[in-house]
């Protein structure tokens, strides 16, 4: 297995700083988060979803290929993919993605799909809306000969195994593939980590690993318990990750996976924790 981190748990690091603490560490790659701060964000203490030290954005992306490069090169470590948030119906997005990707050679980039999951609008008018969406998509990354990928992710159309491949199954998986996030399916759409991971199959472009525990929060005057999700980790969460680790061997993974911790904790610290306890329940 090779080891990565999401640099969208690094705010506080600019783009060398980032490279040499995986280094120092011992990560193989870096997930590199390419996205706008929120301009109600700007100037703000640091912030995985606010202000940023790397600001890397879309259309800084392919100005800064040949320096991310560099900067990777240095520090003996891979792309290992970028985190963005663009969605599918962002076309001018999805280009300049796409020119990036192709520019510093990254092996997928992150696609969301047009809308999440809300109860309001029908899923069945999701679904056909989001592959519509990715088809369009698709027809801009191929001529860049690049990869999207769609995340296994709550309060979406995608939150487990089946569920995504039931979109991207629609595409070639050459063009189109999956991060399976376990994390993220342990709270919303769990299945049999193997079973979803036979049947991605060649779509299985990624994994996230992170972890909760589930908490009970306030009671209802009707006495019903209201659970929050609480982060843990990788070891003292609720994902199985000695089953997981197992599971990715048996269907012959060896790509990236890559770290998710957004604890209140010492980066430096997290990173070591995860990657030693990973490490250890390699099978």
């Amino acid at each position: 297995m090779r080891y990565s981190a999401t640099t969208v748990m690094l705010p506080e690091y600019n783009m060398e700083e980032t490279a040499e603490l995986l280094k120092r560490t011992g990560y193989d790659g870096a997930e590199w988060r390419v996205r706008r701060i929120p301009e109600d964000q700007r100037g703000k203490p640091y912030n995985a979803w606010g202000n940023v030290k790397n600001d890397l954005t879309p259309e800084k992306l392919v100005k800064e290929a040949e320096r991310l490069v560099r900067v990777c090169s240095d520090n003996g470590i891979s792309i290992a993919g970028l985190a963005t948030n663009a969605r599918a119906d962002q076309l001018d997005d999805i280009r300049l993605l796409a020119e990036g990707s192709a520019a510093c050679k990254a092996p997928f980039f992150r696609v969301g799909a047009t809308r999440n999951y809300n109860r309001t609008v029908s899923y069945n008018e999701l679904y056909k809306e989001a592959v519509d969406a990715y088809s369009r998509a698709l027809d801009i990354t191929r001529s860049y000969k690049t990869r999207i990928a769609v995340e296994i992710h709550g309060g979406t159309i995608m939150v487990s195994a089946s569920l995504a491949h039931r979109v991207v199954s629609n595409f070639d998986p050459k063009d189109i593939g999956v991060i399976y996030d376990t994390n993220n399916m342990t709270r919303e759409g769990f299945e049999c980590y193997k079973m979803g991971l036979e049947l991605l199959g060649p779509y299985l472009a990624h994994v996230h690993v992170g972890n909760h525990v589930p908490k009970p929060g306030k009671t209802l005057p009707d006495g019903t318990v209201e659970w929050v999700w609480e982060g843990a980790s990788l070891a003292a969460g609720l994902t199985h990750y000695r089953q997981v680790m197992a599971d990715l061997k048996a269907v012959g993974y060896s790509s990236f996976i890559s770290l998710e911790d957004f604890r209140p904790m010492p980066a430096e610290e997290k990173l070591r924790e995860g990657l030693n306890y990973l490490k250890s329940i390699e099978v």
